[in-house]
């Protein structure tokens, strides 16, 4: 799971040599969004969904992709507005012109990166020790190894992203082709359980732990679901390399979003019907998700068995390297502008990677990764998803209001129109998945891992906005965020 940067294009005239090349037709961006979507959410809160609902799992992702519409059909008309490469710092700036609240907006899209990449490196580092147990044997799988493995991971990344990474068709296509094979089998188990001896009976059953009752449970399970239908945002980056986004965008986006919700239904209930409801809320490895334990209770003694903790890894690290390339970048970018420090903005001589940039974000990642690991009580991999969530939900609703405020601009009239209600819902949806009612007690962490990241930003603006402040260099918002020649 990545989401959109905070980068704005030059506005120029139609044929100029600054324009990008539109090149992406339909399928090409279909494929981009659904890749997007599908990534490590679907294989890390899967089984914290169904603890919450019981049989029912498959009903918050619905919810969930009918709240993400909501903010995806404000975003189409934002976009087909202005038909920039860009993000929603772009957005929240046209509409109120406040630099400060543009910084909020962009250094929580950072945020969100860099804790969507730590519960990938969780979900990685339990994978890949659980993959090597079951092929060497007398690998340690505990919360230490699982720790160390974790922070190694973020390592590794943090060298990929120093030496450049040139992100290929090719090699986006094969990851998501992994991801598509992996969950694939998940779907394939589901069904022939179905066909043979599950129970299919119990998709329609609502179980949840405590007294809570039916629309809280979803509530908080839809806010776990949340953190899988994020990504389709990004989207949006592709707007001036999109052959006629404003017929295209509309309906490819919402095609992409209701494939994904479909394939995380039939996910979700493939899990019911393979593994019985007592043990969804306790799976042999919590950290490594539960879709492991559906391969291994659905078809037992098969070769799948062993390998598809690897298949999780690869299909689990793409998000994770994404995310951490917009994180890096991003931080770059506001650096360069002299809404960071300039120091961040520091790039090696000759690769030309952002190594400052990539620096803070891994440390930052590394920092949080251990506190949740050592100290937080709530559940790891929900712990760091739903400060993704959380961090994303605030975004999407400062999003939804900035569309009701353009839409008073009549300079520019949208392509792409949504219905007069469709903000106001999205942003209200949106803001009511942010409240305490929409989590358990445990997972109140969130609000202080998220409150800790958006403090060290403000404190790095404050801290620019004291060294600059004797420069008078004209300000003219968030300009375009080079992208570095790797």
């Amino acid at each position: 799971m990545t989401a959109s940067g905070a980068s704005e294009a030059p506005t120029t005239g139609t044929g100029s040599e600054s324009e990008l090349k539109r090149v992406i037709g339909p399928k090409l961006l279909l494929f981009f969004i659904v890749g997007d979507i599908i990534g490590a959410g679907i294989f890390a809160i899967t089984g914290d969904v169904a603890s919450e609902v019981g049989g029912v799992a498959w009903l918050p992702f619905l919810v969930a992709f009918a709240v993400a519409a909501l903010t995806a059909l404000s975003y189409l008309e934002l976009v087909t507005k202005h038909p920039q490469a860009a993000g929603a710092a772009l957005f929240v700036h046209k509409a109120f012109g406040l630099h400060f609240v543009t910084f909020l907006v962009a250094f929580a899209v950072v945020c969100s990166g860099i804790t969507s990449a730590s519960t990938s490196s969780s979900l990685v580092a339990s994978n890949l020790l659980a993959g090597l147990d079951d092929v060497f044997g007398g690998v340690p799988t505990g919360t230490t190894a699982t720790l160390f493995a974790a922070l190694g991971f973020m390592l590794v990344l943090a060298g990929i992203n120093l030496r450049g990474v040139g992100e290929s068709v090719k090699f986006n296509v094969a990851l998501t082709m992994v991801v598509v094979v992996a969950l694939g089998i998940i779907i394939a188990i589901g069904f022939w359980a179905m066909a043979t001896d599950g129970d299919l009976g119990r998709i329609v059953v609502f179980e949840t732990a405590g007294d809570k009752n039916v629309f809280v449970s979803i509530t908080i399970a839809t806010t776990v679901a949340f953190f899988a239908m994020v990504g389709f945002e990004d989207s949006v980056n592709m707007v001036e390399e999109t052959k006629d986004p404003g017929k295209t965008f509309p309906r490819i986006m919402l095609t992409g979003l209701g494939i994904c919700a479909l394939v995380y239904m039939l996910v979700a209930i493939s899990v019911v019907v393979v593994i019985p409801p007592g043990d969804i809320a306790d799976p042999v490895n919590p950290d490594a998700g539960i879709l492991l334990d559906v391969v291994r209770v659905g078809a037992p003694g098969l070769p799948i068995d062993t390998i598809y903790p690897f298949l999780t890894v690869f299909a689990v690290a793409n998000t994770a390297l994404i995310n951490m390339l917009m994180a890096s970048r991003l931080v770059y970018g506001m650096a360069k502008q002299d809404v960071l420090p300039r120091s961040l903005a520091a790039v090696l001589p000759e690769r030309r990677s952002p190594w400052a940039a990539i620096l803070f974000t891994t440390v930052m990642a590394l920092g949080l990764i251990t506190y949740v690991r050592l100290r937080s009580e709530s559940d790891v991999v929900v712990a760091l998803a739903g400060t993704t969530a959380l961090l994303l939900l605030c975004v999407f609703t400062v999003v939804n209001i900035s569309c009701l405020v353009l839409r008073r601009d009549r300079t520019t009239e949208p392509v792409f129109r949504a219905p007069g209600w469709v903000p106001w819902a999205g942003a209200l949806t949106s803001a009511f998945l942010i409240g305490p009612w929409a989590r358990n007690e445990d997972d109140y962490v969130q609000y202080s891992i998220a409150a800790v990241l958006l403090a060290i930003g403000v404190a790095l603006w404050a801290l620019t906005w004291m060294t600059n402040r004797g420069v008078r260099a004209k300000k003219t918002g968030f300009r375009e965020i080079e992208h570095l020649d790797e």
